[in-house]
């Protein structure tokens, strides 16, 4: 485990070094992003769906995300609520919802295989209602224009999302017994094995170091709050749900992922002034993440 964790280092590394030389930069990130999410993860999903008949109990771990997701949320609103109203929108745009096809899966592919992709993408499920509903619906609310609320456009967005169509649809097939072609599984296959290589390079390439003073109570404030947060509610959950281990270890795990990116394009839509605060979280949380999942790999595994 502590080579394979090596090698993940040593990519996200190199990604971090072709921005630094030029090669690539972070507006780059924006393309390789679209083929992961758009054509690399689904591949993956539907591989590891295919192969595997899903549990009924399964079913309860996009339902516990979501409401896990609605309960972080509200309690961000008491934490945040004596910050100014815009830095309020971005810190609780940023307390629910969490990287599960970009960070998690590169990871928990490395750890538990293919079972764990299904495990973790059930919870996606879920986290992307919250990441595309609560979590966007708290960020207009705090924009200067206020909460524009259009149910459609909130149904437009989650069909949009390539992955969570893929998980559903794959998933129905999979619960049904029924499998894709194997010509087409074989394709596939071929396409997912770019996603691990693929995600960690990103994560390099959108690594940022750059910290402002203004934002270090805040910062402080907000990390505290998420990793508190999530470690609290998913070790009460690991200990108290009857379940399998790898259910309960999804939940743990997934309550302590960093941020999703989909925060950064959410600010930009709501003129937020506070992409660099973003960034600076994003970054954070992804390091203190795989600290997380590293020690957890290695000393409780």
């Amino acid at each position: 485990m502590n080579q394979q964790f090596l090698y993940i280092i040593v990519i996200i590394c190199i990604g971090y070094l072709l921005k630094r030389i030029n090669l690539l930069k972070e507006k780059d990130g924006e393309t390789i992003s679209r083929i992961i999410f758009n054509i690399t993860l689904p591949a993956l999903v539907i591989v590891s769906l295919n192969s595997v008949k899903i549990e009924p109990s399964l079913i309860l771990l996009p339902v516990i995300a979501f409401l896990i997701g609605f309960i972080s949320l509200f309690l961000a609103f008491f934490v945040f609520k004596k910050e100014e109203r815009v830095l309020k929108g971005t810190l609780m745009m940023m307390a629910t919802g969490y990287n599960v096809g970009l960070f998690a899966f590169p990871l928990v592919e490395a750890i538990w295989g293919p079972i764990g992709l299904i495990y973790f993408g059930m919870f996606d499920i879920g986290n992307s209602l919250i990441v595309f509903g609560l979590s966007y619906i708290a960020g207009s609310y705090y924009s200067e224009k206020g909460l524009v609320l259009k149910p459609i456009g909130i149904v437009k967005k989650l069909s949009k999302s390539v992955p969570l169509m893929t998980y559903i649809i794959a998933g129905t097939l999979s619960f049904s017994n029924i499998h894709f072609p194997g010509g087409f599984i074989d394709i596939a296959t071929i396409i997912s094995k770019a996603n691990l290589p693929l995600s960690l390079l990103l994560l390099g390439l959108y690594l940022n170091f750059n910290f402002e003073k203004q934002y270090l109570r805040p910062t402080i404030k907000y990390v505290l709050f998420r990793y508190g947060f999530g470690l609290i509610v998913g070790l009460a959950f690991y200990f108290l749900l009857p379940f399998n281990q790898m259910f309960r270890y999804t939940i743990l795990i997934g309550l302590l992922l960093p941020v999703g990116l989909s925060v950064l394009p959410f600010a930009h839509e709501f003129k937020y002034s506070t992409h660099r605060l973003i960034g600076t979280l994003s970054n954070i949380c992804i390091v203190i993440s795989i600290i997380i999942l590293y020690l957890f790999a290695n000393f409780i595994l």
